[in-house]
């Protein structure tokens, strides 16, 4: 591969920095792929991401709303309920990492 097959320019570079330290955040990734495995209540997501703890899984949770790739719905119940959901930009960059799972099995 030539050098110019990966030539950004110092927006897309930062873009794709920015990027790829978010999706690679310590548990960033394990959370996004229990939402893709079906988790939608918080003690779902502390069950699939295996050593987790709770102020980091909320931290992370909060993270990701803000950056648009999980939703969270409060639903005014009593006990009020919520629950969390990919939005269609999460869905997107699990498909997006999926390959380096295959990569990661060919090593």
């Amino acid at each position: 591969m030539s050098d110019t097959t990966f030539a950004l320019d110092e927006e897309e570079c930062r873009r794709f920095q920015i990027s790829v330290e978010l999706a690679g955040r310590k548990w960033s990734a394990a959370i996004l792929m229990a939402g893709a495995r079906g988790a939608r209540r918080f003690s779902e997501y502390r069950t699939l991401v295996e050593g987790i703890s709770d102020r980091v899984l909320a931290a992370r949770l909060k993270e990701l709303e803000h950056e648009g790739l999980i939703e969270r719905d409060v639903q005014p119940t009593t006990p009020v309920s919520i629950s969390y959901n990919l939005t269609p930009s999460g869905r997107q960059l699990i498909s997006l990492l999926h390959p380096l799972v295959t990569w990661s099995r060919s090593r």
